[in-house]
């Protein structure tokens, strides 16, 4: 054999590409997210730690109101770290992560979002690939002391969440004092179906307002049941925004929006009430079935001037018509919206609620 055609031969034969090193796991310690202060929470005498009813609702609701009650839906924890690395780890309850027209991410990832140039910007997420899970979400970040806020699933629910800090890094909880902004509603409310937790429309008016808010939204179950108004009545919030009306009938409208009303307002004389127009559903142009909502919008008209012209003077009324805009873009299905069509609620929702809050006396520093 030549030396020619010994190199050929050589040439003809493949190398084999060497597998990828994977990146050493920096060394963290891990810090139980409970100890940072739960936010986004009503009560704390719960069954489960990250329940989002008392333990004591458990029997008195519907079932399927107390099974969604264990999604987290709306809970967050805050916290300041100079951390050069943070990584999550979280067990979820359900082994299902996504839904038909909802991804894992949504459904049962995480999401964190950083202080950055004064405004709260999206930084990473946590990609649910089985039941319980650990992935890096910052990794060699330098600059010092940051503001970090991480939202938990939307529509699943969890046992435990930590995050591994940097070893020799502090983490410290950023207290908040603030009543919060309660929201009732839907499985749009709930967050169906956002791509990821920090796009449900109620943690969006969250960033917008930079205000507190607990999400109790009840995936097909927003009812306005007497024994959820009960319960939403213990609360202390700086407002409520009641936004059932996708899960009733125009008669269901008429006969329990009024009552529940009433239950609220009995125990919190003062405080702002805002009724939220049923959305205007994309398709409904084009298919009559999908026109139901102009009845019930038509009720809740009639409840709201009802209770103003008897004198109640912190109630206020949202309109559905531009909701979701008027492009049909917003939504996967018709109803839920996209994140598209969360971003519409929130910026049509947001400006309705920030005159009632007292912000102190300085320029408003709003952020995505």
């Amino acid at each position: 054999m030549t030396r020619l055609t010994a190199v050929l031969i050589c040439l003809a034969v493949p190398v084999l590409a060497q597998p990828p090193q994977a990146s050493p796991v920096p060394p963290v310690r891990w810090v139980d997210i409970k100890t940072l202060g739960l936010q986004g929470q009503g009560w704390k005498d719960t069954k489960e730690p990250f329940d989002r009813l008392p333990a004591k609702a458990e029997g008195v609701v519907r079932a399927p109101v107390w099974s969604l009650s264990r999604d987290s839906t709306g809970m967050y924890v805050r916290f300041t770290t100079a951390a050069q690395h943070i990584r999550a780890r979280w067990t979820l309850r359900k082994a299902r992560l996504e839904l038909p027209h909802m991804p894992a991410t949504g459904v049962s990832g995480l999401d964190l979002y950083v202080r950055h140039n004064g405004q709260v910007k999206w930084l990473a997420n946590g990609r649910p690939e089985k039941q319980s899970n650990e992935q890096a979400l910052v990794n060699n970040w330098t600059g010092g002391e940051r503001e970090y806020t991480l939202y938990l699933p939307l529509y699943n629910g969890v046992q435990s969440v930590e995050l591994g800090i940097s070893e020799g890094a502090e983490i410290k909880p950023v207290q908040e004092t603030r009543k919060p902004i309660v929201f009732y509603g839907t499985s749009i409310l709930q967050g169906g179906c956002a791509s990821r937790p920090g796009m449900a429309y109620p943690t969006i008016i969250g960033r917008m307002l930079e205000w507190p808010t607990i999400n109790l939204g009840f995936s097909g179950n927003g009812q306005s049941e007497p024994e959820v108004a009960k319960l939403l009545a213990e609360l202390d919030p700086i407002a409520y925004v009641l936004d059932s009306l996708p899960n009733l009938s125009a008669q269901q409208t008429a006969e329990r929006v009024e009552p529940f009303v009433r239950t609220v307002r009995e125990a919190h004389p003062t405080t702002p009430i805002f009724l939220v127009e049923n959305v205007v559903y994309t398709n409904s142009e084009l298919v009559a079935s999908r026109r139901s909502y102009a009845d019930k919008n038509a009720h809740l008209t009639e409840i709201y001037l009802k209770l103003k012209n008897e004198g109640d003077k912190n109630l206020y009324y949202i309109p559905g018509g531009m909701l979701l805009g008027t492009d049909g873009e917003g939504t996967v299905d018709g109803t839920h919206p996209t994140d598209l069509g969360f971003l519409r609620m929130a910026e049509a929702i947001a400006p309705a609620i920030r005159p009632v809050l007292p912000y102190p006396r300085r320029m408003f520093r709003g952020g995505m």
